[in-house]
């Protein structure tokens, strides 16, 4: 006897043809829409750069990078002179732990040499306040890293009188994990050296 419907198996496996068609037709899509973009986003790498002074060519990634690197690195050792340099009776304990986050062991040794040589005893002593009053720093880059020479001038205001110094420190400077709010900008002062100190006339 002949019935108008079909067999229920060939049902079932036509069902199962389709699902498994559109299955395989979404996956393949996929794949090509991931090739494509990949493939679009690596032309535009490509396609993105800037001529350097002496006729080069940079990618711009890698100045966006450099531009960065230089911006961080000059506002970490502001940061670092500030702290270390510009301190008085009721701030320096607190303004010297957070500048001994900034550099490695050898910001430690010259700390501990001042403390040595009772340049912390005498702030207290007197009531001495040490200000900051610029931070101009030369950066040089190079694939090992950065290097940079600071000139710092501070004041030291004994109450009577107010005396100005020029100080220049050199140094090394290295990429390490950012650790907030301790060290922001993921930089450590290495090679730490305060190599000249010459008093100068108020005003210049």
């Amino acid at each position: 006897m002949k019935t108008p419907y079909k067999n229920i198996y060939s049902v079932l496996r036509t069902n199962r043809f389709i699902v498994l068609t559109v299955t395989v037709t979404c996956l393949l899509t996929s794949v090509f829409a991931i090739l494509t973009v990949l493939r679009f986003n690596d032309r535009m790498l490509n396609s993105a750069f800037v001529v350097n002074g002496d006729g080069s060519i940079i990618p711009l990634k890698l100045v966006s990078q450099k531009e960065n690197i230089e911006v961080e690195a000059l506002a970490h050792l502001d940061l670092f002179h500030n702290y270390f340099y510009g301190i008085d009776e009721s701030n320096y304990q607190r303004n010297l732990e957070k500048a001994l986050w900034l550099g490695d062991s050898t910001v430690d040794n010259v700390y501990r040499q001042k403390k040595a040589d009772g340049v912390y005893n005498r702030l207290l002593q007197y009531s001495l306040v040490q200000k900051v009053i610029s931070v101009d720093t030369g950066l040089t880059l190079a694939k090992g890293g950065m290097s940079f020479r600071t000139e710092t001038v501070f004041e030291i205001n004994r109450g009577s009188a107010v005396d100005r110094y020029l100080l220049i420190t050199i140094g090394n400077l290295m990429t390490v994990d950012r650790n907030f709010p301790n060290n922001t900008h993921g930089l450590l002062i290495t090679g730490f050296f305060e190599k000249s100190l010459k008093k100068i006339n108020n005003g210049k």
